[in-house]
């Protein structure tokens, strides 16, 4: 709902260019602060969009520590299994984007052009071969 009241701001605040008159307003005196009344009137527009976003991003910073606490949970589960691939794959760019089967299983094949795979000398022995 607050998409839509953006996108229509935005577009109100694009249209009023177009269906002003000419003949209705003569030269627009500067504002008090030295601008003219469409910099002030772009200044309003700006506020009440604030004004109006202010509730999404209260509700973004609330749920910023919910996030902060999933990422961390993320981290700790998955960060010694990424470890692990990564101990396995040399670099990125030796690799073609990853690929599912019709099985469902995901194949990430080298390319062709790569160098030729060595594996890590630090990699631990007692690893288990599938």
């Amino acid at each position: 709902m607050r998409q839509i009241a953006l996108i229509s701001a935005v577009a109100v605040a694009l249209a009023l260019p177009a269906a002003a008159q000419e003949d209705a307003a003569p030269e627009t005196p500067p504002a008090s602060d030295g601008g003219t009344l469409m910099e002030e009137g772009a200044r309003m527009i700006l506020r009440g969009l604030l004004q109006e976003l202010e509730p999404a991003i209260e509700d973004l910073e609330s749920r910023s520590g919910e996030l902060r606490e999933g990422f961390e949970a993320l981290a700790s589960e998955m960060g010694p299994a990424i470890r692990d691939i990564l101990r396995l794959v040399d670099e990125a760019r030796y690799y073609e984007a990853p690929e599912v089967l019709p099985n469902g299983d995901i194949v990430i094949r080298r390319k062709p052009d790569a160098p030729p795979y060595v594996p890590d000398e630090t990699a631990d022995d007692d690893a288990v071969d599938l």
